[in-house]
């Protein structure tokens, strides 16, 4: 959705909604323009992690910089003199590359400062239940209380389903791929007409399903920017109860639907839920998108392509990045 914000108190109230939760001892690089990714990371506090994080959003940014590009720079942090400092850094930074600085704010949990005219004010009940109100007439979910919070709500009761796991291993096995792969897609399509959770065991199905790589794909190349949101909705609540050895595929799943869907921090936390004992190679896809701000939109033109599998075609989209720390700054499109 485009949202016009006439004040900083606005600007301000709309963060959350654009990171999916309230940030915290951060700093938010917010686009004027749809042309740019929304960034958020934690504020760097020497000069040596200023210049990580640099490195981090630089590619993001200029990647996609147009003529004109500018951003706002939020600091949330109680500390303003340290939101002076660094925000005037990274609009340094931004300019040597063509991005101009329109506005540069401090807000605590209950005041904003105009780091550039001194203005200051009180957050006030009155932009936020405006911002508020349009994001829930979007279909928007609103922010969690923290990151924290966020990355919580990705933990459920896993219990149930590991006691199906072996069951359901047995009877893929006794079935075949194509019997399985007719199966779970149609399951996803139930699932985005209805609405209705899945049950343990088809839960359970559809876990032993995703560990085959064709069968994870079909689903994957489901995806759209439309569909996304249902995407969302379904792999949060799988991801929630799988355990630890078939939870890889549905965060990355999840991972992937959050990006598309412009949550960078939703995804990064899917991404967290991905056991860390072995590599998997669509989560590493997912970090590099959202670690490089990549739009969406390139999703959608390398599904156009004739190729392979999808990892096939991703591999034109999304450079192979190991190793990408999750969490640690979340490029994304968002409203």
């Amino acid at each position: 959705m485009t949202l016009s914000v006439h004040s900083p108190d606005e600007l301000v109230a709309v963060i959350p909604h654009m990171l999916g939760f309230k940030p915290e001892g951060s700093i938010v690089f917010v686009p004027m323009r749809c042309d740019l990714p929304v960034a958020r990371v934690d504020i760097p506090t020497t000069p040596k992690d200023r210049e990580l994080v640099w490195h981090s959003i630089r590619d993001g940014f200029s990647r996609h910089a147009q003529p004109g590009a500018s951003v706002g720079i939020v600091c949330f942090t109680a500390d303003r003199r340290t939101a002076d400092v660094v925000g005037q850094v990274f609009a340094d930074r931004l300019d040597t590359i063509g991005i101009d600085t329109l506005v540069r704010l401090w807000a605590d949990e209950t005041r904003w400062a105009d780091l550039d005219s001194g203005d200051t004010g009180l957050q006030t009940g009155a932009a936020r239940e405006r911002v508020a109100a349009l994001t829930v007439l979007s279909g928007r979910a609103q922010p969690a209380a923290s990151r924290e919070s966020l990355a919580e709500s990705l933990v459920g009761d896993r219990e149930p389903i590991a006691m199906l796991l072996p069951d359901a291993r047995q009877a893929g096995a006794a079935s075949t791929p194509r019997v399985e792969g007719r199966w779970a897609l149609g399951r996803l399509q139930q699932f985005q007409d209805d609405g209705i959770r899945l049950t343990d065991g088809d839960a359970a199905r559809m876990l032993v399903a995703l560990d085959s790589i064709p069968i994870r794909d079909r689903l994957w190349n489901d995806m759209n920017r439309n569909n996304a949101a249902s995407h969302v909705a379904l792999w949060i609540d799988v991801t929630r109860r799988a355990p630890d050895q078939v939870r890889a595929a549905p965060a990355s799943m999840l991972g992937f639907a959050s990006w598309l869907s412009g949550h960078g921090a939703m995804a990064w936390c899917a991404l967290d839920q991905v056991p860390q004992d072995k590599p998997y190679a669509l989560a590493d896809l997912v970090a590099a998108a959202v670690q490089m701000g990549m739009h969406p939109r390139e999703w959608e033109a390398a599904k156009s392509q004739p190729a392979g599998s999808g990892m096939d075609r991703a591999s034109g989209f999304a450079p192979s990045q190991p190793n990408v720390q999750h969490g640690q700054v979340g490029p994304a499109y968002g409203i």
